[in-house]
């Protein structure tokens, strides 16, 4: 069973400190095989009709509560994970600190700002991209990326990881993060980096806003798998179960759902 919980002032300061606790990252196991494997979480948004875009970007789609949803996450993220494409397109900044969350992100010695992980088989995005400079950013990338577009970011002062030799493998992108440390990962998409997660049974927890409008057209769904980026995986069926359900006088959904096994304890 899952409960309907009412938030009519998403984006006031109570609000935001009651929703960093309902969705604060499970705690980790302390010792065994798990001990260091990152939570995986992903924050997607689709409209009524399962249309991921509008106008060919998710931010159309957005609402105050969505956008004070999407800060709390950040905000307590170690990582924030997505494709480079979905940044270059969406406008990424450079993650930055908030002062909303600044005493809960102390008091589990995370850094003041989350780190920016861009994930890019064929290392297309421009050298003058704003995130790629920053030595929070990582690029994971692949061995047989182009060369020339690698050296055009290396001089932009970009700094890129090999996560496989002809594709971004996802095993190698968890490994990179337990080994920076990143133990509570926020995956941002696009859909076809969130297929790879699903593709490896590796996503942990998805957070889905439901945006109250119908799109039509022929706008993608949140999760897509059988390309490259996901190894050629076909359509499996993933059990997650719900978790928590919250709502605001906008009229958007934000569900929350758990694969099974996982504690949603915090």
């Amino acid at each position: 069973m899952f409960h309907l919980q009412k938030a009519t002032q998403v984006t006031s300061d109570d609000e935001l400190g009651r929703l960093a606790e309902l969705y604060r990252y499970p705690p980790g196991p302390a010792s065994g095989s798990d001990a260091a494997t990152p939570f995986v979480r992903a924050n997607m948004v689709s409209s009524i009709d399962g249309a991921v875009t509008y106008d060919g970007k998710s931010g159309g789609l957005g609402g105050r509560g969505d956008k004070a949803l999407f800060r709390v996450l950040r905000g307590l993220a170690d990582v924030i994970l997505v494709g480079a494409g979905t940044a270059t397109t969406e406008g990424y900044g450079r993650p930055q600190a908030d002062d909303a969350l600044a005493a809960h992100r102390e008091s589990l010695g995370q850094a003041p700002a989350p780190a920016l992980a861009l994930v890019s088989r064929s290392l297309s995005i421009p050298p003058d991209f704003e995130p790629v400079a920053d030595p929070n950013t990582v690029v994971l990338t692949c061995t047989n990326a182009p060369a020339d577009r690698r050296r055009a970011l290396i001089d932009a002062g970009a700094t890129l990881v090999d996560c496989g030799d002809d594709t971004v493998a996802t095993s190698a992108i968890l490994e990179h993060c337990r080994d920076r440390g990143w133990s509570r990962v926020l995956c941002e998409g696009g859909p076809r980096l969130l297929g790879s997660l699903v593709a490896a049974d590796a996503l942990d927890e998805l957070c889905l806003t439901t945006s109250p409008h119908l799109v039509g057209g022929d706008a993608g769904r949140i999760v897509t798998t059988g390309g490259a980026e996901s190894g050629g995986a076909s359509a499996v069926l993933h059990a997650l179960r719900p978790a928590s359900i919250l709502t605001d006088d906008d009229g958007f959904v934000f569900t929350r759902w758990l694969r099974h096994g996982r504690s949603s304890t915090r």
